[in-house]
């Protein structure tokens, strides 16, 4: 099963949209599923006010998981990690205009009446699951990428 199908499912089944997005990449990053959506609760819905995209913030700890600094001596990959995550957020950004969660559904998921409009507009399972998918997609291009990079 593909990543972004197995994170829609994760998703419909109660997972946030980070949750969701770190959980497709567990496997690969020697993660346990608990420990993944443990990790990336307090980041669903833009972390609970609107702001950045769960799909994005799983994305760049699937990133950061993937390439960040280990070592605090370690600058270098520190900055390889920071270019990335720029990276990551301008391609969603052209993609969806904005990373911004309650720009990408029009409304707070924050806030109890936006949660509401959300719910009866069906834009969790519309529109969450495109920007997840997407979110991967873009992961995915980024780290073969890198692959093709470092074989060369």
């Amino acid at each position: 099963m593909n990543k972004q199908l197995q994170a829609a499912q994760h998703h419909d089944a109660g997972y946030n949209c980070s949750q969701a997005v770190l959980i497709a990449f567990c496997k690969e990053l020697g993660l346990s599923q608990e420990m993944a959506a443990r990790v990336a609760t307090g980041f669903g819905g833009g972390m609970r006010h609107g702001g950045t995209c769960g799909g994005v913030t799983g994305a760049l700890m699937v990133l950061g998981l993937k390439y960040g600094q280990v070592e605090a001596s370690d600058q270098e990959a520190k900055m390889k990690a920071y270019k990335m995550v720029q990276e990551f957020q301008a391609r969603f950004a052209k993609k969806h205009g904005t990373i911004v969660c309650k720009e990408l559904l029009g409304h707070n998921i924050g806030t109890e009446e936006g949660m509401k409009c959300i719910k009866e507009q069906g834009l969790l399972q519309s529109k969450c699951n495109t920007f997840i998918a997407d979110a991967i997609t873009i992961v995915e291009e980024m780290i073969q990428e890198q692959e093709l990079e470092n074989n060369e």
